[in-house]
């Protein structure tokens, strides 16, 4: 029986329909196998030896030595950090210079490692270069907003198989970020309470979608997940913002992450997907009623007509299934 669930967040409603799609085990077989990629290649920007293809960076980890991590400006960016951030109407209607920053996030010198299958320590490697950078940017006083993304497969929108994310900063905070935020506030004003936290609590008193939890972090498939084996990672600690992680933090994390990811690896086949990192706005770091969080989404199924023109979105999978599922994936 098809059934409406809201988000308590977002108050967004989402439609299971499960009835109407394959199984979790179904679709590792439909996807399409993806034929490994070399350990180097010689024409590749990111890789180890070609350093010089790309632009200066911004932070290399470690300093000296060999490099682990590398961060640089995107030499194809849609932004640009020279512009000016100041409004200006053309008509009726307002317009901006493209400022802003944007980054790509080297995360392993070999071209054939994703996150999926480095070693939780190199995966926490990576997230202190996310926090470092987002720290970093975030002391520019024309950024209001700093978004952390990995797009993985061409479905998910990548055109570079070396693993690799993005940092872009703007200006600008959309009203696709902004408007969960108000809804927290107002969780915030109306409780006293986190909402995320709540939602969280919540997730860990039914049980019946969580992935694994450890002593700071729960991964889950949310009670109202947009598309199938959507999977959420957030601290159990009120934490506004990354650059509120601590070390110790990072590097649990990067075992949780890691661990989520290769399961989504293994048990669907290597799938496209993104992965967000939502984190509060420059300036509102130590927020009560913010939380931060990643969401991962598996390029599993596309939205349509109704998605589009509603906003409400059809899983064909339920969150429970997807959790049940993700949890009993053998990995090697």
């Amino acid at each position: 029986m098809p059934e409406f669930r809201q988000n308590m967040a977002t108050k967004e409603w989402v439609i299971l329909a499960p009835e109407r799609g394959k199984r979790p085990h179904e679709f590792a077989g439909a996807l399409p196998r993806r034929e490994p990629p070399p350990a180097h290649r010689k024409d590749c920007p990111f890789c180890t030896g070609n350093e010089h293809l790309t632009t200066d960076p911004t932070l290399v980890s470690p300093p000296t030595g060999a490099w682990k991590v590398r961060v640089v400006p995107n030499k194809f960016a849609a932004l640009r950090p020279d512009l000016d951030i100041s409004r200006k109407q053309v008509g009726a209607f307002l317009s901006a210079e493209g400022f802003g920053i944007a980054e790509v996030v080297i995360e392993h010198p070999r071209h054939d490692l994703t996150m999926a299958l480095m070693t939780p320590d190199e995966v926490a490697d990576i997230l202190r270069a996310y926090r470092r950078r987002q720290t970093e940017i975030s002391k520019n006083s024309k950024i209001n907003l700093v978004t952390i993304f990995r797009n993985h497969g061409p479905r998910a929108g990548t055109s570079l198989e070396h693993p690799h994310s993005q940092i872009i900063a703007t200006p600008i905070v959309p009203p696709h970020v902004r408007y969960p935020m108000e809804q927290a506030m107002l969780y915030y004003d109306n409780y006293g309470r986190c909402v995320y936290c709540d939602m969280f609590a919540e997730e860990i008193r039914q049980k019946e979608r969580v992935i694994l939890e450890t002593d700071n972090f729960l991964a889950f498939c949310p009670y109202a997940a947009r598309s199938p084996f959507e999977c959420r990672i957030y601290p159990k600690k009120h934490l506004p913002s990354l650059i509120t992680t601590d070390d110790k933090q990072i590097r649990e994390l990067g075992g949780v992450l890691q661990d989520v990811l290769a399961r989504i690896h293994f048990g669907l086949n290597d799938p496209d997907y993104n992965y967000i990192i939502r984190s509060a706005a420059v300036g509102d770091e130590d927020t009560r009623h913010q939380h931060w969080y990643i969401v991962i989404v598996p390029k599993i199924s596309i939205p349509a007509g109704f998605e589009i023109g509603s906003g409400i979105y059809i899983n064909t999978v339920s969150p429970e299934d997807s959790a049940s599922f993700l949890r009993d994936v053998k990995i090697p």
